[in-house]
């Protein structure tokens, strides 16, 4: 394992993420992969490099400098596109398919739930929605819906 200090991190002048170990060894192009997305967002984060090679295992984002983890967590949004769901604001039928209207944290958007197979429990109140586009929506907890968004998620759990 790789100590948090014993490697930079930066952007190659293509964008890509580079990783810099203080030997001066260099591999650009790493791709971050969370062990846990959901479960433990923050932990278990390993830097891969372009042969499918782990470079760095990170036990725990917050234990980086603040630059690094910045970039890291910036990196990450940018493949972790999980929309999270605020409000479920109408259902077109209580059968599948069913077209949602919902408000996420990205703003409000439409989807269509194909079977109820493609709404998945995480833990006790979590729940990730799969898209019929492929994107998964998350609610991270189903109890601090509203009464109503909880009535319309109830009717397909």
């Amino acid at each position: 394992m790789t100590s948090t200090s014993d490697f930079l991190l930066e952007r190659d002048a293509f964008g890509r993420l580079a990783v810099i170990f203080t030997s001066g060894e260099r591999h650009e192009g790493v791709v971050p992969v969370r062990a846990f997305p959901i479960a433990a967002p923050d932990e278990g984060v390993s830097l891969v490099g372009t042969e499918g090679h782990e470079l760095v295992w990170i036990d725990r984002l917050s234990a980086l400098p603040l630059a690094t983890r910045s970039l890291l967590e910036e990196e990450l949004a940018t493949r972790e596109f999980v929309p999270e769901i605020l409000r479920v604001k109408a259902v077109s039928t209580f059968s599948t398919p069913s077209v949602w209207t919902v408000e996420t944290d990205r703003g409000d958007t439409e989807f269509v739930l194909k079977t109820e197979e493609d709404i998945r429990r995480l833990g006790r109140a979590g729940l990730l929605i799969a898209g019929g586009a492929g994107v998964q929506f998350g609610v991270r907890d189903m109890t601090a819906l509203d009464r109503g968004s909880r009535k319309l998620l109830e009717r397909f759990l």
